[in-house]
């Protein structure tokens, strides 16, 4: 016997319009074709269901009572765990003004009304192989992502660092005003920047501070591997250098290209700051975990003797003193 072949998830389609005969006309058109359908009359009644089970595509009416198409696309656009999801906007408007407003808002396609069946059927199908394709990178990163959390897991001693450093170089982005795009990188740069380090023996990688000549330039190897891992995921573009120019310093006494000053990028020295906070706040074999104030004064003089950013450093010990205040 062959064997049996998996069957696939139908699609979900989240139909969202006030008029109940509209509604059921699309619903039937839909679920002829073999889409799991579900109608919502409005913008609020959607996002609850969104937040229940997200759809792998949304279509809306603009013209609805309470939130309009226009509001109910930017904030699912506006929202970091939904802004993947195609959203079609279904309008008897036709001027140019409602179609530019329909495009700030996000929306990745339109359809006029009347609505003709195949085009319907066209729009949507091609949005939902997009969507298809988004999941399956987006897939790949959580892999890879799972994977630098299991390189961590290889010394005991870093438990829970990337976690905690992917919250604090968000929180560190926020604190400086940074574009979402580079809050998720910063995210993503705290659970892969060492993922370069799965190449390293477990004998140097455990061995702490003492590494002999031979032994650093493996360990110097680590972020180009990662850079390698992780390059041919277009959607990690923004972390690469994050992964490649960790460990450079503000001298450019650092590696593995001995940049220095603004040549080091942005988010590569944001998550040098949390990344060397982290590391004199939790204890080591060869030494002992530092105070909040001890960490902020050695900081401070490592940035002075030209290792991190002075700026970024200021920055960041600001920000931990305002959560202290506000705590």
């Amino acid at each position: 016997m062959g064997a049996v072949p998996l069957r696939r998830r139908a699609p979900r389609v989240l139909l969202v319009d006030d008029n109940p005969q509209v509604a059921i006309v699309m619903q039937e058109l839909l679920s002829s074709r073999g889409y799991e359908v579900v109608s919502m009359p409005t913008a609020e009644a959607a996002e609850a269901e969104i937040l229940r089970q997200p759809p792998d595509l949304i279509l809306s009416d603009v013209l609805m009572p309470g939130k309009s198409g226009y509001e109910f696309c930017r904030a699912v656009k506006q929202d970091p765990r939904t802004r993947l999801i195609p959203f079609v906007l279904i309008t008897g408007l036709t001027d140019r003004d409602s179609k530019l407003e329909g495009i700030e808002a996000g929306a990745d396609d339109f359809l006029n009304k009347p609505i003709f069946a195949e085009e319907l059927f066209a729009r949507v199908n091609s949005l939902l192989k997009l969507k298809e394709f988004t999941d399956e990178l987006e897939t790949a990163e959580s892999v890879i992502c799972t994977l630098g959390l299991s390189v961590e897991s290889r010394d005991p001693y870093t438990e829970g660092h990337c976690d905690r450093l992917a919250r604090q170089a968000v929180a560190l982005g926020y604190h400086l005003g940074l574009e979402d795009d580079a809050i998720v990188a910063l995210r993503r740069g705290g659970y892969l920047h060492d993922l370069g380090k799965i190449i390293v023996p477990d004998d140097i990688l455990k061995k702490g501070a003492n590494l002999n000549a031979q032994e650093w330039e493996v360990m110097k190897k680590h972020p180009g591997a990662g850079e390698n891992i992780c390059k041919p995921l277009k959607s990690l573009r923004l972390v690469l250098p994050i992964i490649r120019h960790h460990h450079e310093h503000f001298d450019g006494s650092g590696y593995p290209d001995g940049l220095q000053r603004q040549e080091i990028p942005l988010l590569a020295r944001v998550l040098q700051v949390v990344d060397v906070y982290d590391a004199l706040r939790t204890s080591r074999p060869y030494k002992p975990a530092l105070s909040c104030e001890q960490a902020a004064v050695t900081m401070r003089q490592e940035a002075r003797s030209g290792l991190w950013d002075p700026e970024l450093v200021a920055e960041f010990l600001s920000m931990l003193e305002k959560r202290q205040l506000v705590a």
